[in-house]
């Protein structure tokens, strides 16, 4: 059985025989690195495969640049900066998640995605306590058969002042592009 399907099964299987379960989160998985992460689907817009990006000067380390999508500006993360991992060029598998962070929409840079699952709020634990950094935007490690996933909380993984600095980025792309529309 692959080890998706693998997932799947045990998650439905944890949810119990009658289907129903108190709580049930459906999660998109990705990876960043070796890890393996989740997101609310709710959260997510849609999942695209990497594309070129604008680079914009003087911005944060963990900023990609922004895409176009569709005449909407969209600010693109690199997860693997933003959690302290070493950027990696991206590749075939390389995704970009476009999701909702507090009052606006961001695209997530990762090394690829998985699946979406349906899993039991009850195979959920709280984040565990190792330090300030990923405790602030870890919301919970799910286990599915023998596998962690790392929920991430999108609103808390960038501070107040860089989520500003984010959407000064946004802000410079879409002006230049006006520009350069005239």
């Amino acid at each position: 059985m692959a080890p998706s399907a693998q997932l799947e099964q045990t998650a439905a299987s944890k949810i119990g025989s009658s289907g129903h379960s108190a709580a049930l989160l459906q999660i998109v998985t990705f990876q960043v690195g070796t890890e393996t992460f989740a997101l609310d689907i709710l959260k997510v817009h849609e999942i695209i495969r990497f594309r070129q990006l604008t680079r914009v000067p003087n911005l944060p380390s963990y900023v990609e640049g922004v895409l176009n999508l569709r005449g909407k500006v969209i600010p693109v993360v690199g997860l693997r900066q933003r959690i302290g991992l070493e950027r990696k060029e991206p590749n075939s598998t390389t995704k970009i998640i476009v999701a909702s962070v507090k009052d606006d929409v961001l695209g997530f840079m990762v090394d690829s995605v998985s699946e979406v699952l349906r899993i039991g709020a009850d195979t959920v634990e709280p984040a565990p306590r190792l330090g300030e950094g990923g405790q602030r935007y870890v919301s919970g490690v799910g286990k599915v058969n023998d596998h962690l996933l790392l929920l991430l909380d999108l609103d808390k993984l960038l501070t107040e002042e860089e989520n500003t600095q984010v959407l000064t980025a946004k802000a410079s792309a879409g002006e230049e592009a006006a520009g350069a529309a005239v």
